[in-house]
């Protein structure tokens, strides 16, 4: 599956769509430190920190992408409900990966101290992981 991995700086009418559909599903503590899916989308479009998957002209996957000089932090991964467990989330992260070394930077996962599933997929990737301000 050809995953191409984009900032999204301009979202269209369809990707907003796509956006809701990627977050309607995720458990509340993802938002942290936003208080709805709504909240996250529009803070990460009006900061453009949003980085998303994309297939076919539509969004399967969507992260918070907070870029630094020396680490960039990827916070609020999330995949469409219908498309886990596919490789998006690893496609998202990888691609972030190479994009933050090109810019001579790290890249670190941000979740919720405890989230085994955050913790799971950084030691597979071998990207670190910190534990989210809460």
């Amino acid at each position: 599956m050809p995953i191409i991995v984009e900032p999204l700086n301009e979202a269209t009418y369809q990707d907003q769509q796509d956006l809701q559909k990627i977050y309607r599903d995720a458990p509340d503590w993802l938002f942290t430190p936003f208080a709805t899916d709504t909240q996250l989308i529009e803070s990460c479009l009006q900061e453009g920190s949003l980085i998303a998957g994309r297939f076919n002209d539509r969004l399967l996957g969507a992260a918070r992408l907070q870029r630094h000089p020396d680490a960039w932090y990827l916070s609020q991964l999330c995949v469409r409900k219908i498309t886990r467990r596919r490789g998006v989330a690893e496609r998202l992260v990888c691609e972030v990966q190479k994009m933050a070394a090109q810019s001579g930077a790290s890249l670190r996962l941000l979740a919720p101290a405890g989230h085994l599933e955050a913790q799971a997929l950084a030691a597979k990737l071998h990207v670190p992981l910190d534990a989210l301000a809460e």
